[in-house]
């Protein structure tokens, strides 16, 4: 109890009971949801399979707003978020203790402050929520496996988790012995370039879009396909770091054909290649339209 309270891994002993407790047809089903976990090898799905249950035995799924936490709940999110340390070390998810579920998108309180020093409270509706020490918060509708090919909430906010093991959120994890190859230093010149490129394509993009062509809707779509990651990833280093986890290991086609020393950094630090296990080869992003 006391290594749970303190965000620490289930006993070995724990996890192998929530080994043996994965139904194989339930486990099967499971990895057939969902497409970027095709190509695993029988090695890594058994490697997989080990840290779904180290998850399942160390953290514990709580539903909110009366939404019922089943086991095809549990393990969906668990297969997701095990992707990431298939070859980690589990630890890198310690220091907290619950995964909490709300049925759809949640509402957070929010504080900004203006350049004219005025602050500004509101609420902000999220599908998903990385606290530093504390729940990771997600939205079942929006990470359930039926959803879009290119954008993975799960995946997202275990990033950030990654991200605040050690540190602070900025788009730096610790690299520690999990990449010895890898230092902070090269890291942070290799983000920063990647995040201000980034950034001025999307300058480019939302100055290429008409007058006449709203930028939040769907008829603005073909100027954001130019870019090879989600606009939201311009937020700051953090969120560049979570998105382009999220491409990583779910379309990584278009972020090694635009960053390819990003690429190879993250392929580093996680120590695999799903370009090379999907098969495929970098793809540069398309022009912008004219």
């Amino acid at each position: 109890m006391l290594r749970w309270l303190l965000g620490k891994g289930a006993r070995q002993s724990r996890v192998v009971r929530e080994l043996k407790a994965i139904d194989p047809d339930h486990w099967a089903a499971t990895l057939a949801q969902h497409h970027f976990l095709r190509g695993l090898s029988t090695e890594d799905e058994e490697s997989l399979l080990r840290r779904v249950a180290w998850l399942l035995a160390s953290k514990g799924f709580s539903g909110a707003h009366g939404l019922a936490i089943t086991d095809e709940i549990k393990l969906s999110i668990a297969v997701q978020a095990a992707l990431l340390i298939l070859n980690l070390e589990p630890d890198v998810y310690e220091g907290w203790t619950e995964i909490i579920v709300y049925p759809g998108g949640f509402l957070i309180p929010r504080t900004d402050v203006d350049e004219s020093g005025v602050v500004h409270e509101y609420m902000e509706e999220a599908a998903g929520e990385a606290w530093e020490g504390g729940p990771l918060i997600l939205s079942w509708e929006d990470c359930a496996p039926a959803l879009s090919a290119d954008i993975n909430v799960v995946i997202h906010e275990f990033a950030h988790k990654l991200d605040l093991y050690r540190g602070d959120a900025d788009g730096i994890p610790w690299l520690g012995r999990h990449a010895p190859q890898l230092t902070p230093r090269t890291w942070k010149r290799v983000l920063d370039a990647s995040f201000s490129d980034f950034c001025e394509r999307l300058n480019q993009v939302e100055s290429a879009i008409p007058h006449d062509v709203d930028p939040e809707s769907e008829d603005a779509m073909p100027w954001y396909q130019a870019l090879p990651l989600d606009p939201y990833a311009a937020t700051d280093p953090a969120e560049f770091f979570a998105v382009s986890s999220e491409a990583f290991f779910v379309n990584p086609a278009p972020l090694a054909g635009a960053y390819p020393d990003w690429y190879a950094l993250l392929a580093q630090y996680y120590r695999q290649n799903p370009l090379q296990r999907m098969g495929a080869g970098p793809v540069p992003p398309p022009p912008l339209p004219t």
